[in-house]
Protein backbone atom coordinates (compact mmCIF):
# COMPACT_ATOMS: atom_id res chain seq x y z
CA UNK A 1 0.00 0.00 0.00
CA UNK A 2 0.83 3.46 -0.51
CA UNK A 3 1.23 4.04 3.19
CA UNK A 4 3.77 1.72 3.67
CA UNK A 5 5.61 2.39 0.91
CA UNK A 6 4.12 -0.48 -1.98
CA UNK A 7 1.85 0.23 -4.29
CA UNK A 8 -1.53 0.10 -4.01
CA UNK A 9 -3.70 -2.21 -4.99
CA UNK A 10 -7.06 -1.67 -7.34
CA UNK A 11 -9.85 -0.58 -5.62
CA UNK A 12 -12.66 -3.14 -5.15
CA UNK A 13 -16.34 -3.17 -6.61
CA UNK A 14 -18.43 -1.88 -3.49
CA UNK A 15 -19.84 -4.65 -1.91
CA UNK A 16 -22.75 -6.33 -3.05
CA UNK A 17 -26.60 -5.82 -2.10
CA UNK A 18 -28.37 -9.45 -1.11
CA UNK A 19 -32.08 -7.51 -2.03
CA UNK A 20 -31.39 -6.34 -5.73
CA UNK A 21 -30.72 -2.95 -7.08
CA UNK A 22 -31.74 0.10 -5.27
CA UNK A 23 -35.69 1.33 -4.46
CA UNK A 24 -34.55 4.64 -3.16
CA UNK A 25 -32.30 7.45 -2.36
CA UNK A 26 -32.73 9.75 0.29
CA UNK A 27 -31.06 11.73 3.04
CA UNK A 28 -30.05 10.55 6.32
CA UNK A 29 -29.21 13.22 9.27
CA UNK A 30 -30.37 16.76 7.99
CA UNK A 31 -30.87 17.04 11.87
CA UNK A 32 -29.02 15.68 14.69
CA UNK A 33 -33.04 14.53 15.75
CA UNK A 34 -33.05 12.59 12.57
CA UNK A 35 -30.96 9.98 13.87
CA UNK A 36 -32.23 8.77 17.16
CA UNK A 37 -30.24 5.53 18.78
CA UNK A 38 -30.89 4.32 22.42
CA UNK A 39 -28.89 2.06 23.36
CA UNK A 40 -30.60 -1.47 25.47
CA UNK A 41 -29.01 -2.03 28.67
CA UNK A 42 -27.71 -5.53 28.73
CA UNK A 43 -28.02 -5.89 32.87
CA UNK A 44 -30.22 -4.57 35.64
CA UNK A 45 -27.82 -2.09 38.05
CA UNK A 46 -26.81 -3.67 41.68
CA UNK A 47 -28.47 -0.26 43.00
CA UNK A 48 -24.98 -0.33 45.69
CA UNK A 49 -21.24 0.07 44.91
CA UNK A 50 -19.18 2.53 43.98
CA UNK A 51 -19.60 2.89 40.43
CA UNK A 52 -22.29 5.62 39.63
CA UNK A 53 -24.49 4.69 36.59
CA UNK A 54 -25.30 7.90 34.19
CA UNK A 55 -28.18 7.49 31.74
CA UNK A 56 -27.79 10.33 29.41
CA UNK A 57 -29.09 11.79 26.45
CA UNK A 58 -27.05 13.60 24.23
CA UNK A 59 -26.59 15.79 21.05
CA UNK A 60 -24.29 16.10 18.60
CA UNK A 61 -21.92 14.58 20.86
CA UNK A 62 -19.92 11.72 20.00
CA UNK A 63 -19.19 9.24 23.14
CA UNK A 64 -15.58 9.92 23.85
CA UNK A 65 -16.68 13.26 24.18
CA UNK A 66 -19.19 12.73 26.11
CA UNK A 67 -16.55 10.18 28.55
CA UNK A 68 -14.51 13.61 29.09
CA UNK A 69 -17.16 15.99 30.10
CA UNK A 70 -18.34 13.07 32.81
CA UNK A 71 -14.46 12.45 34.26
CA UNK A 72 -14.31 16.03 34.31
CA UNK A 73 -17.25 16.84 35.94
CA UNK A 74 -16.49 14.17 38.63
CA UNK A 75 -13.00 14.97 39.19
CA UNK A 76 -11.67 11.82 38.16
CA UNK A 77 -9.26 10.34 35.67
CA UNK A 78 -10.56 9.35 31.92
CA UNK A 79 -9.74 5.76 32.91
CA UNK A 80 -12.42 5.84 35.73
CA UNK A 81 -15.34 6.51 33.40
CA UNK A 82 -17.08 3.34 31.73
CA UNK A 83 -19.15 3.19 28.67
CA UNK A 84 -20.57 -0.33 26.62
CA UNK A 85 -20.25 0.92 23.19
CA UNK A 86 -19.50 4.08 21.15
CA UNK A 87 -22.38 6.11 19.46
CA UNK A 88 -22.37 8.59 16.67
CA UNK A 89 -21.98 12.77 17.25
CA UNK A 90 -24.43 13.51 13.86
CA UNK A 91 -27.44 12.26 16.42
CA UNK A 92 -29.52 12.34 19.30
CA UNK A 93 -28.33 9.05 21.40
CA UNK A 94 -29.27 7.83 25.10
CA UNK A 95 -26.87 5.75 26.49
CA UNK A 96 -25.03 4.33 29.96
CA UNK A 97 -21.89 5.54 31.82
CA UNK A 98 -20.48 4.60 34.46
CA UNK A 99 -17.85 6.57 36.91
CA UNK A 100 -15.71 5.09 39.42
CA UNK A 101 -16.27 7.48 42.78
CA UNK A 102 -15.22 5.11 45.62
CA UNK A 103 -16.20 7.96 48.42
CA UNK A 104 -19.55 7.07 47.38
CA UNK A 105 -20.29 10.90 46.73
CA UNK A 106 -21.92 12.00 43.34
CA UNK A 107 -21.25 15.84 42.30
CA UNK A 108 -24.00 17.61 41.55
CA UNK A 109 -25.99 16.19 38.28
CA UNK A 110 -27.28 19.83 37.33
CA UNK A 111 -23.44 21.21 36.58
CA UNK A 112 -23.43 18.29 34.06
CA UNK A 113 -26.44 19.00 32.24
CA UNK A 114 -26.26 21.53 29.38
CA UNK A 115 -28.04 21.91 26.11
CA UNK A 116 -26.86 18.86 24.70
CA UNK A 117 -26.38 16.41 27.57
CA UNK A 118 -29.16 15.77 29.74
CA UNK A 119 -29.36 12.99 32.62
CA UNK A 120 -31.85 10.70 32.53
CA UNK A 121 -30.98 8.54 35.94
CA UNK A 122 -28.64 8.00 38.10
CA UNK A 123 -27.88 5.02 40.20
CA UNK A 124 -25.23 2.66 42.12
CA UNK A 125 -23.91 -0.19 40.53
CA UNK A 126 -20.90 -2.56 41.44
CA UNK A 127 -18.33 -2.63 38.57
CA UNK A 128 -17.24 -0.22 35.60
CA UNK A 129 -19.38 -0.53 32.99
CA UNK A 130 -17.28 -2.61 30.31
CA UNK A 131 -17.24 -2.58 26.70
CA UNK A 132 -19.99 -4.90 25.20
CA UNK A 133 -22.57 -4.27 28.03
CA UNK A 134 -25.31 -4.18 26.15
CA UNK A 135 -28.19 -5.88 24.59
CA UNK A 136 -28.59 -4.04 21.24
CA UNK A 137 -29.46 -0.41 20.12
CA UNK A 138 -33.01 0.87 19.27
CA UNK A 139 -33.08 3.20 16.64
CA UNK A 140 -35.44 6.29 15.05
CA UNK A 141 -34.24 7.27 11.48
CA UNK A 142 -35.74 10.12 9.29
CA UNK A 143 -34.98 10.12 6.19
CA UNK A 144 -35.37 13.17 3.80
CA UNK A 145 -35.79 13.90 0.09
CA UNK A 146 -37.13 10.33 -0.65
CA UNK A 147 -37.29 9.30 -4.11
CA UNK A 148 -38.43 5.92 -5.51
CA UNK A 149 -41.81 4.39 -5.46
CA UNK A 150 -43.78 3.80 -2.35
CA UNK A 151 -44.46 0.21 -3.01
CA UNK A 152 -41.35 -0.96 -3.67
CA UNK A 153 -39.47 0.25 -0.72
CA UNK A 154 -42.61 -1.10 1.38
CA UNK A 155 -41.97 -4.55 -0.41
CA UNK A 156 -38.22 -4.22 0.24
CA UNK A 157 -38.22 -3.25 3.74
CA UNK A 158 -40.90 -6.64 4.46
CA UNK A 159 -38.04 -8.09 2.49
CA UNK A 160 -35.54 -7.48 5.05
CA UNK A 161 -38.40 -7.78 8.35
CA UNK A 162 -38.40 -11.55 6.36
CA UNK A 163 -35.35 -12.57 5.15
CA UNK A 164 -32.94 -9.88 7.15
CA UNK A 165 -29.83 -9.22 5.06
CA UNK A 166 -25.77 -9.29 4.97
CA UNK A 167 -24.16 -7.67 8.79
CA UNK A 168 -21.58 -6.24 6.80
CA UNK A 169 -19.36 -3.76 9.40
CA UNK A 170 -20.58 -0.30 8.75
CA UNK A 171 -18.44 2.06 6.80
CA UNK A 172 -17.85 4.38 9.61
CA UNK A 173 -15.82 1.63 10.90
CA UNK A 174 -13.62 2.30 7.86
CA UNK A 175 -12.58 5.96 8.38
CA UNK A 176 -13.15 8.82 5.99
CA UNK A 177 -12.64 6.96 2.30
CA UNK A 178 -11.69 3.44 4.06
CA UNK A 179 -8.58 4.96 4.90
CA UNK A 180 -8.36 3.13 8.10
CA UNK A 181 -7.96 0.14 6.12
CA UNK A 182 -4.50 2.00 4.67
CA UNK A 183 -3.54 3.13 7.92
CA UNK A 184 -3.51 -0.36 9.16
CA UNK A 185 -1.52 -1.67 6.73
CA UNK A 186 1.15 1.09 7.33
CA UNK A 187 0.81 0.35 10.99
CA UNK A 188 1.89 -3.16 10.51
CA UNK A 189 4.85 -2.20 8.33
CA UNK A 190 6.42 -0.21 11.31
CA UNK A 191 4.41 3.17 11.39
CA UNK A 192 4.18 3.96 15.31
CA UNK A 193 0.92 5.07 15.87
CA UNK A 194 -1.10 5.97 19.64
CA UNK A 195 -2.76 3.12 21.77
CA UNK A 196 -6.12 4.53 20.71
CA UNK A 197 -5.44 4.64 17.05
CA UNK A 198 -3.94 1.09 17.16
CA UNK A 199 -7.46 -0.32 18.61
CA UNK A 200 -9.58 1.47 15.97
CA UNK A 201 -6.90 0.28 13.10
CA UNK A 202 -6.82 -3.53 14.24
CA UNK A 203 -10.75 -3.54 14.09
CA UNK A 204 -10.72 -1.79 10.59
CA UNK A 205 -8.22 -4.53 9.47
CA UNK A 206 -10.48 -7.48 11.27
CA UNK A 207 -13.56 -6.11 9.53
CA UNK A 208 -12.13 -5.42 5.98
CA UNK A 209 -11.52 -9.37 5.96
CA UNK A 210 -14.91 -10.45 7.26
CA UNK A 211 -16.74 -7.36 5.13
CA UNK A 212 -14.60 -9.66 2.05
CA UNK A 213 -15.80 -13.40 2.66
CA UNK A 214 -19.35 -11.69 3.32
CA UNK A 215 -19.35 -10.00 -0.15
CA UNK A 216 -17.94 -13.35 -1.34
CA UNK A 217 -21.02 -15.23 -0.22
CA UNK A 218 -23.55 -12.58 -1.06
CA UNK A 219 -22.04 -12.99 -4.46
CA UNK A 220 -23.05 -16.67 -4.26
CA UNK A 221 -26.17 -16.16 -2.51
CA UNK A 222 -25.57 -18.20 0.56
CA UNK A 223 -24.74 -15.50 2.98
CA UNK A 224 -27.96 -16.74 5.16
CA UNK A 225 -27.91 -20.64 4.10
CA UNK A 226 -26.01 -23.25 5.01
CA UNK A 227 -22.11 -24.36 3.20
CA UNK A 228 -20.34 -27.91 3.95
CA UNK A 229 -18.06 -27.05 6.80
CA UNK A 230 -20.28 -24.38 8.76
CA UNK A 231 -19.48 -22.77 11.65
CA UNK A 232 -22.42 -21.46 13.24
CA UNK A 233 -23.09 -18.67 15.85
CA UNK A 234 -26.22 -18.23 18.38
CA UNK A 235 -28.15 -15.29 17.74
CA UNK A 236 -27.21 -12.54 20.05
CA UNK A 237 -24.48 -14.08 21.87
CA UNK A 238 -21.00 -14.87 20.47
CA UNK A 239 -20.98 -18.64 21.58
CA UNK A 240 -20.46 -20.44 18.07
CA UNK A 241 -20.65 -24.27 17.16
CA UNK A 242 -19.53 -26.70 14.61
CA UNK A 243 -19.14 -27.72 11.70
CA UNK A 244 -21.29 -30.34 11.97
CA UNK A 245 -23.66 -32.26 9.77
CA UNK A 246 -26.66 -29.87 8.83
CA UNK A 247 -29.96 -31.37 9.93
CA UNK A 248 -33.42 -30.76 9.99
CA UNK A 249 -33.03 -29.52 13.66
CA UNK A 250 -30.29 -26.88 12.58
CA UNK A 251 -32.93 -25.82 9.28
CA UNK A 252 -35.53 -24.90 11.42
CA UNK A 253 -33.53 -22.85 14.03
CA UNK A 254 -31.78 -21.38 11.06
CA UNK A 255 -35.42 -20.24 9.71
CA UNK A 256 -36.02 -19.41 13.18
CA UNK A 257 -33.30 -16.64 13.14
CA UNK A 258 -31.88 -18.61 16.51
CA UNK A 259 -28.59 -19.03 14.81
CA UNK A 260 -26.46 -17.89 12.19
CA UNK A 261 -24.19 -18.80 9.67
CA UNK A 262 -20.73 -17.13 10.13
CA UNK A 263 -17.40 -15.36 9.18
CA UNK A 264 -14.39 -15.09 10.62
CA UNK A 265 -12.57 -12.42 12.45
CA UNK A 266 -9.58 -12.66 11.51
CA UNK A 267 -6.37 -13.90 14.27
CA UNK A 268 -3.75 -16.14 15.31
CA UNK A 269 -4.74 -20.08 15.18
CA UNK A 270 -6.71 -22.64 12.93
CA UNK A 271 -9.27 -20.84 10.77
CA UNK A 272 -12.48 -22.81 12.24
CA UNK A 273 -14.82 -23.89 9.25
CA UNK A 274 -13.71 -26.55 6.67
CA UNK A 275 -14.91 -28.12 3.26
CA UNK A 276 -16.45 -25.37 1.06
CA UNK A 277 -17.04 -22.83 4.08
CA UNK A 278 -13.69 -22.88 4.54
CA UNK A 279 -12.36 -22.91 0.75
CA UNK A 280 -14.75 -19.89 0.34
CA UNK A 281 -12.96 -17.38 2.90
CA UNK A 282 -9.70 -18.43 2.24
CA UNK A 283 -10.51 -17.33 -1.51
CA UNK A 284 -11.99 -14.47 -0.78
CA UNK A 285 -8.79 -13.51 1.25
CA UNK A 286 -6.35 -13.80 -1.34
CA UNK A 287 -4.26 -10.91 -2.11
CA UNK A 288 -1.67 -8.81 -1.08
CA UNK A 289 -3.39 -6.23 1.00
CA UNK A 290 -5.46 -9.09 2.30
CA UNK A 291 -1.96 -10.98 3.23
CA UNK A 292 -0.61 -8.09 5.02
CA UNK A 293 -3.56 -7.55 7.42
CA UNK A 294 -3.88 -11.29 7.94
CA UNK A 295 0.03 -11.22 9.19
CA UNK A 296 -0.51 -8.24 11.18
CA UNK A 297 -3.50 -9.17 13.41
CA UNK A 298 -1.85 -12.36 13.79
CA UNK A 299 1.14 -10.70 14.94
CA UNK A 300 -0.54 -8.32 17.06
CA UNK A 301 -1.95 -11.11 19.31
CA UNK A 302 -5.71 -11.43 18.25
CA UNK A 303 -6.88 -14.78 18.11
CA UNK A 304 -9.35 -16.29 15.79
CA UNK A 305 -13.14 -15.25 16.12
CA UNK A 306 -16.41 -15.11 14.49
CA UNK A 307 -19.35 -12.87 13.46
CA UNK A 308 -23.07 -13.45 12.24
CA UNK A 309 -23.22 -13.22 8.39
CA UNK A 310 -26.67 -12.23 8.78
CA UNK A 311 -28.71 -9.37 10.79
CA UNK A 312 -32.33 -9.00 10.79
CA UNK A 313 -33.70 -5.86 11.99
CA UNK A 314 -35.98 -6.80 15.09
CA UNK A 315 -39.28 -5.07 15.29
CA UNK A 316 -38.76 -3.02 11.96
CA UNK A 317 -42.27 -0.42 11.24
CA UNK A 318 -42.50 2.48 9.39
CA UNK A 319 -44.37 5.20 8.42
CA UNK A 320 -44.50 8.69 6.09
CA UNK A 321 -45.20 11.96 7.69
CA UNK A 322 -44.65 13.50 4.45
CA UNK A 323 -44.88 12.43 1.03
CA UNK A 324 -41.02 12.27 0.53
CA UNK A 325 -40.08 11.59 4.10
CA UNK A 326 -39.77 7.72 5.87
CA UNK A 327 -39.20 6.92 9.53
CA UNK A 328 -38.08 3.78 10.18
CA UNK A 329 -38.06 2.25 13.50
CA UNK A 330 -36.29 -1.00 14.76
CA UNK A 331 -33.49 -2.89 17.10
CA UNK A 332 -30.26 -3.93 16.08
CA UNK A 333 -28.21 -6.55 18.42
CA UNK A 334 -24.72 -5.92 19.79
CA UNK A 335 -22.27 -5.39 16.55
CA UNK A 336 -25.12 -4.43 13.97
CA UNK A 337 -24.81 -0.99 12.16
CA UNK A 338 -27.90 0.96 11.14
CA UNK A 339 -26.34 2.11 7.98
CA UNK A 340 -26.00 -1.29 6.78
CA UNK A 341 -29.89 -1.81 6.67
CA UNK A 342 -30.05 1.68 5.11
CA UNK A 343 -27.79 0.66 2.31
CA UNK A 344 -29.98 -2.53 1.45
CA UNK A 345 -33.00 0.18 0.69
CA UNK A 346 -30.80 2.30 -1.54
CA UNK A 347 -28.48 5.19 -1.87
CA UNK A 348 -28.19 7.37 1.11
CA UNK A 349 -26.54 10.44 1.36
CA UNK A 350 -25.22 10.83 4.93
CA UNK A 351 -26.12 14.94 5.36
CA UNK A 352 -24.06 15.30 7.75
CA UNK A 353 -20.94 13.94 6.15
CA UNK A 354 -18.10 16.53 4.60
CA UNK A 355 -18.55 15.44 1.04
CA UNK A 356 -22.48 15.08 1.14
CA UNK A 357 -23.64 15.73 -2.20
CA UNK A 358 -26.74 17.56 -2.94
CA UNK A 359 -28.10 15.42 -4.91
CA UNK A 360 -28.97 11.56 -5.54
CA UNK A 361 -30.88 9.32 -7.62
CA UNK A 362 -32.19 5.48 -7.48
Amino acid sequence: MSGAGQPAEAARDPLPRAHGAPVLAARMRSTPADFFVEELPGFAPSGAGEHLLLTVEKRGMNTAFAARRIAQWAGVAESAVGYAGMKDRHAVTRQRFSVWLPKKQAPDLAALESDDLRVLAHVWHARKLPRGALAGNRFVLVLRQVAGARAAIEARLQALAARGLPNYVGEQRFGRGGGNVQQAVAMFAGRRVKREERALLLSAARSELFNRVLAARVAQDCWDRPLEGEVWLLDGRRSVFGPEPFTPELQARLEAFDIHPSGPLWGAGELRSTDAARTLELAALEGETAARLRRGLEQAGLTQERRALRLRPQDLAWDWPAEDVLELRFALPPGGYATTVLRELGEVVDAAAPSASTEASV
